[in-house]
């Protein structure tokens, strides 16, 4: 059943970058900014796709990729549902290359660069907010470049895990079980290396007792070994 629009305002209320905005500002927003929902898989942009957008993932996980010139898949970033992405359209960088697929089923917004400069001349704060989320998700990148760099791929596995554990990890009654299914060549793209590493990386973590797979879920069954090995060079 579709959202009315005061749901749908609401939504866009829990991003940040829209604080400023009232609530019939943020109702006109919802009103122009129709939803598109996704299934587990599905390709919201391609390089292909046309006009540049800033997009507000409202529900879900998406994926941020690249395909590099070997045909292997880069991952630029996962994002978390109330999270804006695209906005690199702002800094006079383009979209050009980008793929974006949908990790769970997803429901997303996106506004057209034009109407974006638009409202942050309306709502200056809007842009202020902005380049506070960018300088934010810098800072987080260079930290993650920084904490794989010198590790070997059984220890990023093991970072990875404990990441997606604490975004997405449901306590059960085996510890933690990561309900997203990802396939090892996207792990393989999220932390810089070939699938293959990413099978062995995963026989030497259930060989420690720290992960068991099944149904292509994640089972965390021993957070401190994880951790362990994440910290080790």
């Amino acid at each position: 059943m579709p959202m009315s629009t005061i749901e749908q305002a609401s939504l866009l209320s829990m991003v940040d970058i829209f604080g400023p905005l009232s609530q019939e500002e943020l109702e006109e927003l919802a009103r122009h900014t129709p939803d598109t929902f996704l299934e587990t898989g599905d390709i919201l942009y391609t390089p292909q796709g046309g006009e540049e957008r800033l997009f507000i993932l409202k529900k879900g996980r998406v994926q941020v990729y690249e395909i590099d010139q070997g045909g292997q898949e880069i991952t630029l970033s996962v994002i978390e549902d109330g999270t804006i992405f695209g906005e690199m359209i702002l800094t006079g960088q383009s979209l050009q290359g980008v793929y974006v697929r949908s990790l769970a089923p997803s429901t997303v917004v996106s506004i057209k660069r034009a109407e974006l400069e638009e409202l942050i001349i309306r709502k200056p704060e809007v842009g202020l907010r902005l380049v506070r989320e960018l300088a934010t998700r810098l800072h987080a990148s260079e930290a993650r470049y920084a904490d794989v760099i010198g590790k070997d791929v059984p220890a990023r596995l093991a970072t990875l895990i404990l990441t997606l554990v604490e975004s997405e990890g449901l306590v059960t009654d085996e510890s933690y079980r990561i309900p997203t299914r990802y396939t090892h060549e996207q792990l393989a793209s999220m932390i810089g290396c070939k699938r293959v590493a990413v099978t062995r990386a995963f026989s030497k973590l259930k060989d420690i007792g720290a992960v068991q797979l099944k149904a292509r879920h994640i089972i965390v069954k021993d957070v401190g070994a994880l951790k362990g090995l994440a910290e080790a060079s």
